[in-house]
């Protein structure tokens, strides 16, 4: 079972930028997708943004031109990032890594099956 710890949350003022992180480890070889989901109490987990194996990626609408994610590896860990800038008060949520064994851009949360904890982002104005 693979394990999931984002860092990087925080608060930052309107206009800021904030940088998330999540280490994956015990994954076994293949193809996958990692992506990043955002929780709030009318949105549930939405998708900001999604990276497959191959190097495809998606966007959520709220993420298009002021979020960028990326990955990197270090012998058998993972790591997720994104890029946050220019958030505003709407960006704040818990934020969320999560992984499947499939390389697709689906933003679809039922899609995956192992998740991290969490990472707060709060955004003041």
């Amino acid at each position: 079972q693979p394990q999931l710890v984002e860092s990087g949350g925080g608060s930052v003022q309107s206009g800021g930028s904030l940088r998330l992180s999540c280490a994956i480890s015990g994954w076994k070889p293949g193809s996958y997708a990692m992506a990043w989901f955002r929780q709030t109490p009318a949105w549930d987990r939405w998708g900001v943004a999604v990276l497959s194996s191959d190097g495809n990626t998606r966007y959520g609408e709220h993420a298009k031109g002021r979020f960028t994610i990326s990955k990197d590896s270090s012998g058998d860990t993972l790591y997720l990032y994104l890029q946050m800038t220019n958030l505003t008060t709407d960006d704040t949520s818990t934020y969320t890594c999560a992984i499947r064994s499939a390389a697709t851009t689906s933003l679809n949360s039922r899609d995956f099956r192992y998740w991290g904890q969490g990472t707060q982002v709060t955004v003041s104005s």
